[in-house]
């Protein structure tokens, strides 16, 4: 996984004691599924003191989660939601430890699938895959703050986030300024995706590095080891609420295709073949870089988008959820 940087920032003068307690660092991100890469996190318009009893550190963690759900496009209903989760699970801290293996702000477990211990201890991480599991609850902005955020954490205390309610709406009034803005490095550290959706197609391939090579691979979600190029490119853009066809040559045809020449965003596939016999496909992050699943004996890893002899066919910039073909064949 690559490790984002993630900066809060005291920049105005209503975070004096942020700046105070050094909290003008960065903290390290690793993104997965849909999470924030090389995300800058700046809080503005916050009070000069601690919110509802809560201090420099938690307000810190607080910014992170609002300014997660803005670049995810949650709305601020699901901002509070995941404040009164995190108050009720860690009082806003990214702790080390918790009940069997629950760690970090939202108390999320490796066993249970959140992600890797150091992956659920990262904040930025751990408000993502939060939002991610929000998003995907049926009706959850009619549910209640504390239905909704049981709903996601199936905690054993299940009527407990109500009492953080009050407290999580003003935390949230606080910070409501932190917003997200990312850099161009070419890399899965750092990202400069032009849409939500890009970048969470981006942030999911990325999650997926190191992983093998399978033809017909539809990825771990899908009961297998690994990915081949297009079963990476649909996976990906289906963490970004995004159905792409599952064959590579399918992927290209749906397009839109972009003229020849035109500027790459990261975030465009771009193929390799003919027009009409498309071989692979990878995921455009910018710098010349794609992220992609290259052959047997080849893990999902970065490398350029030309070399020598090879046969770029063009790129497209999926922008809707199309009509495709249920496939689980390979490209």
């Amino acid at each position: 996984m690559g490790k984002l940087m993630v900066a809060v920032l005291g920049v105005i003068i209503g975070f004096p004691l942020f700046l105070a307690a050094g909290i003008t660092g960065a903290f390290s991100a690793v993104s997965d599924n849909g999470s924030s890469a090389g995300m800058n996190c700046v809080p503005t318009g916050a009070t000069s003191a601690g919110v509802a009893g809560y201090g420099p550190e938690q307000m810190a963690n607080a910014a992170i989660i609002v300014a997660v759900g803005k670049q995810l496009n949650v709305p601020e209903e699901g901002w509070v939601i995941a404040i009164a989760t995190a108050m009720q699970e860690s009082g806003l801290r990214n702790l080390d430890h918790g009940d069997r293996d629950s760690l970090g702000l939202f108390q999320q477990r490796p066993s249970q699938g959140w992600g890797s211990a150091e992956q659920i201890t990262d904040p930025t991480y751990a408000a993502t895959q939060f939002y991610r599991h929000l998003l995907a609850l049926p009706g959850w902005q009619q549910m209640s703050v504390n239905d909704a955020a049981q709903a996601v954490q199936r905690s054993g205390l299940p009527d407990a986030y109500a009492q953080h309610e009050p407290a999580a709406r003003t935390i949230v009034a606080s910070v409501g300024g932190a917003a997200c803005a990312t850099t161009d490095t070419g890399d899965c550290d750092h990202i400069q995706a032009p849409n939500p959706a890009a970048l969470a197609a981006i942030n999911y391939a990325c999650g997926q590095r190191g992983l093998p090579y399978v033809w017909g691979g539809n990825g771990p979600d899908a009961g297998h080891a690994g990915f081949d190029c297009s079963g990476l490119t649909a996976a990906a853009y289906q963490a970004a609420g995004i159905s792409l066809p599952r064959k590579a040559q399918w992927q290209y045809d749906t397009g839109p295709l972009l003229p020849p020449g035109a500027p790459l965003q990261p975030g465009d596939l771009v193929f390799y073949g003919t027009p009409g016999n498309i071989h692979h496909v990878g995921l455009y992050i910018g710098k010349g870089h794609m992220i992609n699943a290259p052959d047997f004996g080849q893990p999902v890893q970065v490398d350029n988008i030309h070399w020598d002899g090879d046969d770029y066919a063009g790129a497209t910039r999926p922008t809707g959820s199309p009509a495709a073909p249920a496939l689980s064949a390979p490209a």
